[in-house]
């Protein structure tokens, strides 16, 4: 994608729980699946989020998945892109305590 503003993120998820959670975050706007590939439609351009293969990270007993997600936001601003990543972020918050 050229001239596409990136972010790159190591989430604690793995692809059923992102395909779950994706629903609420893109917020209504269209959006197709194509494997690891998901194409987001918004009013400012086209949002793609590629998801790496998940591993896992081990913490003594303890494994958690990890999986690479690329956001690339083509014909938006900087400040659009980060306003609308901010809040797919939200859509992915888990509680902790």
């Amino acid at each position: 994608m050229p001239d596409a503003i990136v972010f790159e993120k190591e989430m604690g998820i793995d692809h059923g729980d992102f395909f779950r959670l994706l629903a609420r975050a893109v917020e209504g706007r269209p959006h197709q699946i194509d494997g690891a590939t998901i194409r987001i439609l918004d009013a400012a351009g086209t949002i793609e989020i590629t998801l790496s293969e998940t591993t896992e990270r081990r913490i003594a007993l303890l494994s958690l998945p990890v999986t690479r997600v690329r956001f690339a936001y083509s014909g938006f601003t900087p400040e659009q892109a980060q306003a609308v990543m901010s809040r797919i972020d939200l859509h992915f918050q888990r509680g902790g305590g």
